[in-house]
Formats: structure tokens, sequence, C-alpha cells
């Protein structure tokens, strides 16, 4: 049951509606162009009609000839080197065979890369992740632009995949869109133990072998790594946003319910594309959005998506910054412990009460818009519910409403009795610039930080610095360079462990950065995504060696003790970027590398007007 608006959910949302009317307007203005009032086939050339059926089977082909029958256009970012893509391999035969079933038709409309980033931590790839982001919209409106669909399917989970796909999507925004997600692997070795090793390995109290083995334990089997970290926060957001069935993200793969769940987002997708006003530009509006955020913030979700969400809004044409988070966190309680900010995984939250139990506190203290639109039709109290498998319909998919109860309250708790009483994600303010930090991991007594700085280019430095023995005090890790324009700003997650053991033998230590840490960020405070960036001449590129930096969680600032006039007469050192802008695979991201300059400038939506 909701009840009225929270005021600072109000407020944020009129301002992001404001602030966008006229780049709203534009992009409503070139769906209303591309809507069509029957089939997108329609009325095309015969010889491009023949050309985008001929390798369809005969029937199909007749289905598609009569031009009155809905064509379902799947993206897809199958491959299997990655656990959580790997079950999409056969979902194209099984999505066309379901399409048939509902008189319709579906084609595969085209791939797109899918890297993984846990096998590119800490490797050259890495500086190619975020960008992949882009990378994976373009591919996605290249499927889709033979313009021959009447709604489109999106298979995809992880990191950047997810919202690529969603920014290509939102270019057909006049088409009908559904996300199916895979599901999470099923439980292996604790998310806790699997640090405690890396933690040993990274002090030699154990070997590489140990190590390897403690990590196939705990990343064991197809699907979706079980900790809330990007790809899990991804699965999130497609659902609080209305783009998945309800009670769909977290359910493993391979399972009959995994089965009935992907037939019935085939079904979903049919037939919305009998509904001309259904058509995905429509439904994300500004609404949708801060749903979206108030979900992450809740569930103390990944910072990747301070990132992705504006880009993705853009989009849509709405213009989101930091300040919009910021605000929402203050408000939006933390009602999930999954890890890194708890020892539990995803398939704990799920049996706890999932998204559907999240939503229904949500919507009952006002912080979530329930008047928004979503594959299920008006209203998000539609999604209030859990998928199950019906006894008295013979074993067919149907829905029940969630418990009233967390079944779990060390993993899901009521809005009455939070974890915190904020979302645990804020924004940092100072002569530094403005940087991201996520809290609700870090201890209270952690989250202030005063110390000299150690100054860095690269996070290996910092691990050969601990491997000599000559990190045994508090200090400030500033790690530079790692930005957009300077190297692709790839996750810093190897810092992780030697940070961690540092600050558990009782120092106070920190990161700056105008790099990424991993969305799996946790105990340590880390302030992230600093603007601007050292190479387009932010002050972090003037810090030098034993400068004090204070950090402060609770006064939200991030302060160089360093005069003005002194830092007047330095002059920032000249990074030689040589190696991290060429090489395998680099020299072809120039383009993007331009992009986020101009980004800087409010001027790109490729990366974030922050």
């Amino acid at each position: 049951m909701t009840k009225l608006l929270h005021p600072t959910l109000a407020a944020v949302t009129a301002r992001i509606e404001q602030r966008s009317v006229k780049t709203r307007q534009a992009y409503l203005d070139v769906l209303a162009k591309a809507k069509k009032p029957g089939p997108y086939r329609g009325g095309m050339g015969c010889a491009n009609a023949a050309h985008a059926y001929a390798a369809m089977p005969a029937n199909d082909k007749l289905v598609l000839r009569q031009e009155r029958q809905p064509n379902v256009g799947i993206i897809t970012a199958y491959n299997d080197m990655l656990s959580a893509h790997q079950p999409y391999e056969h979902y194209p035969e099984k999505i066309r065979a379901a399409a048939r079933a509902a008189g319709a038709t579906a084609q595969v409309a085209g791939g797109v890369p899918a890297m993984c980033d846990g096998v590119t931590q800490g490797e050259d790839g890495m500086e190619l992740s975020l960008f992949s982001r882009d990378v994976i919209a373009l591919a996605t409106a290249v499927g889709l632009s033979h313009n021959v669909f009447d709604a489109a399917l999106f298979l995809g989970v992880c990191d950047k995949i997810v919202p690529g796909l969603f920014i290509g999507a939102l270019q057909f925004g006049h088409l009908p869109a559904v996300f199916v997600p895979a599901g999470p692997m099923t439980s292996g070795l604790s998310n806790d133990d699997k640090a405690k090793v890396r933690q040993q390995y990274a002090q030699g109290l154990v070997s590489r072998e140990v190590l390897l083995e403690a990590e196939q334990a705990a990343y064991h089997s197809a699907g979706t790594c079980t900790f809330y970290g990007t790809a899990n926060s991804n699965q999130m957001l497609m659902e609080i946003m209305g783009l998945h069935l309800p009670g769909s993200s977290f359910v493993n793969p391979g399972t009959p319910l995994r089965e009935a769940l992907t037939v019935e987002a085939v079904k979903r997708a049919v037939a919305l594309s009998q509904d001309k006003d259904s058509g995905v530009g429509h439904q994300i509006n500004a609404k949708a959005i801060v749903n979206g955020i108030v979900g992450l913030l809740a569930t103390g979700g990944s910072t990747n998506h301070t990132l992705h969400i504006v880009a993705m809004a853009r989009a849509a044409g709405l213009i989101i910054n930091w300040d919009d988070f910021s605000d929402l966190s203050a408000c939006v309680p933390l009602l999930a412990r999954v890890y890194p900010n708890g020892s539990a995984d995803v398939n704990h939250f799920q049996a706890a009460g999932g998204m559907g139990y999240l939503i229904a506190q949500l919507l009952s203290a006002g912080l979530l818009h329930d008047d928004v639109h979503t594959i299920m039709g008006q209203g998000l109290h539609r999604y209030t519910v859990e998928p199950w498998l019906n006894p008295s319909l013979n074993g067919q998919l149907d829905w029940r409403d969630v418990p009233a109860k967390s079944a779990d309250e060390a993993v899901l708790r009521p809005v009455t009795q939070p974890f915190s009483a904020d979302g645990g994600l804020r924004l940092l303010k100072g002569n530094l610039g403005r940087a991201v930090v996520k809290v609700s991991a870090v201890k209270p007594e952690q989250r202030q930080v005063r110390a000299p700085a150690i100054v860095l280019t690269d996070q290996k430095q910092l691990n050969q610095l601990f491997k000599d023995g000559k990190l045994k005090r508090d200090f400030v890790a500033v790690v530079r360079n790692q930005g957009p324009q300077a190297n692709g700003m790839p996750e810093l997650h190897r810092l992780t462990p030697v940070l961690g053991v540092l600050q558990d033998k009782g120092f106070k230590v920190a990161l700056v950065t105008d790099g990424r840490m991993s969305g799996a960020s946790g105990k340590v405070p880390a302030a992230i995504h600093l603007s601007p960036e050292s190479v387009n001449g932010g002050l972090i590129g003037k810090v030098q060696d034993g400068d004090m930096i204070a950090l402060d969680c609770d006064t939200q600032t991030l302060q160089l003790e360093v005069s003005d006039a002194e830092l007047a007469a330095r002059t920032a050192p000249t990074p030689d970027l040589s190696d991290n802008q060429h090489g395998t695979g680099r020299d072809i991201f120039a383009l993007f590398r331009a992009n986020a300059a101009l980004a800087e400038e409010g001027a790109s939506p490729l990366f974030t007007n922050i």
C-alpha cells in the first residue's frame, strides 16, 4: 500500500523534470516521428523484406508476409566465457518457439560484446571496460536499425552490458523493451571466506594454489556472481524500473521457474507490441529513473551506477547529476545487507523476500513512485509479488503476494527497522573536486581519515609498497591518471585486499582516485570518480607525497590541506600516457576519450555531466 510521496523524492523528481524540459521534449519528438500505426515492416520494399527473412523457416515467412503479426527482435550479449551470460546460449531458440506459440515470430537482431570484469580486473583489458558500455549501445542500435521489429528482448546481465543495452534500446524507444535475466549461480564459498583468503594471499600467508581453489569455489558455475556488485545491481535496477518480469531478477539458471519466466517474457513482448503507446522511451521517464536510484540506495548497490544511471537517463532526454543521488541518499534507508555490505549473497536476499518485499516496503513509505508504466501495466505495485509454479494451475507460472515479513531480517529489513537511516552513498566536495563514496559497508569509526598522501599512478605500485613493508602507517592512497581521458577509467579492485589488511591492523587508510573501484567496493572509505580528473587539470594532479588530506564521509568533505599559494606555485607533472592509450585494443578507443573530454563540459551524454 502506498502513501504520500516523501517530500525529498517529490522535490528531486520535480527538479529533474524541470532541468530536462527541452532535452526530454526533443527526445519525445524523435519517438513520435518513428512511431507507425501498423507493423514496422509494413510497406517495406520487397527486396528489403526478402533479405530480412531469407533464412527463416517457411511458416515464419508466411506469418511475416501477412504483415499483421509482430516480429520480436532479440539483442543478445551471449558468450560462454562470461558465467552470467553462458545460460543465454539456447535462449534464442526458446524465444522463437515461445513467439510462434503466441502467433508471432522472433529473430536475433544482433549480438553485442560482453567482457567480464572479473577476468580483466587489474589487467590491461580493464582499461577498455567502461568504454565497452558505449560500444554495446552502438551495437544494440545497429541490431535494431533494420526496422523490421515491433518489440525487442534484451539478453544481458553484467556490468557495462545492461547499461549499454538500455542506452541502445532508448534509441529505438518507440519499441517496447523487455529485459530478460538469466539469474545468479547457486551459492558457493561465502564471500566473507573468499575475501579472507584474498587478504591472506596479499600478506603471503597462503599460496596461489590456495587462492585459486577459493576463487573457483566461489565462482563455480553458470550464472551471475553472487555478491552484490554491478551485475546484480543491474538486475535490481531493471526490475524496479519495470523492465523485468516481477521477481525474475534472482531466480537461478536452469530451473523450471527460470524457464517459465523466459517464456512469459516473450509473451509480454508480443502483447506489448500490440500497444503503440508502450514504447520504452515513454516508460522510462523521470519517475522511473528516480525509482532506479532509490533501489540502488536502499540495497547498497554498485557505485558504478553513479556513472551509468546518469548516461542511461541522458539517453531518454533526462538530465540527472550526483546532487540528485546525494539528496535521495539522505532520505532513503538501507534495507538490505548483501556482500560487501553484509555476509549474505543474492540468493539469501531472494530467499528473504527479494525485490517484491523491498518494493512493497519502499512504496509503503512513499519512497517510490507507484504511478509509472511497467511492462506489466500501470503501477509499480504490480511488482510487490513473487513468481511461482502454481500446482492448482498444473504447475504454470503465476504470481502471489510477497510475505508481509522478511524471512531473514539479517539480510532484508522492513522500512521501519532499516540497517541505517540513509542509503550510504554520499557526494564529497572540497578543493580536490567532487567524488562519490559508498559508506554502507564502512564502519562509522572509519569514515573519517586525516592522513598524509601516498601518490600513485598505478594500483600495482601500492601492492609493491605493501610487499616492501612501507605501508605500516596511516595514509591516504591517491591514485591518479585513472580517469576516462587518461586510461579509460578502469576499476582498481586490486587495491582492496591491501587496504583491507592495513585497516584490519588498526591503521587509518583511505583511497582518493579519479578512477573507479569495483562495484563490490567495501569497508575502506574510497573517494572515487573524482572530477575533474588529473589529465583535465584536476587538483589531484598537484598532490605530493606527504600532503595532508582530510576525508570525512559524515560532513561529506574532501580537502587537500595545502595553502592556495603553495598550490599555485606547483606544476602538475605531465603524465606519460603512451602505455595507457596505445597498444592492444586501445587505439580504437581514441574517439571515446575525446568524447569524455567533452562530457566534462556537459556537451556529451557518453559519460557524466556531474
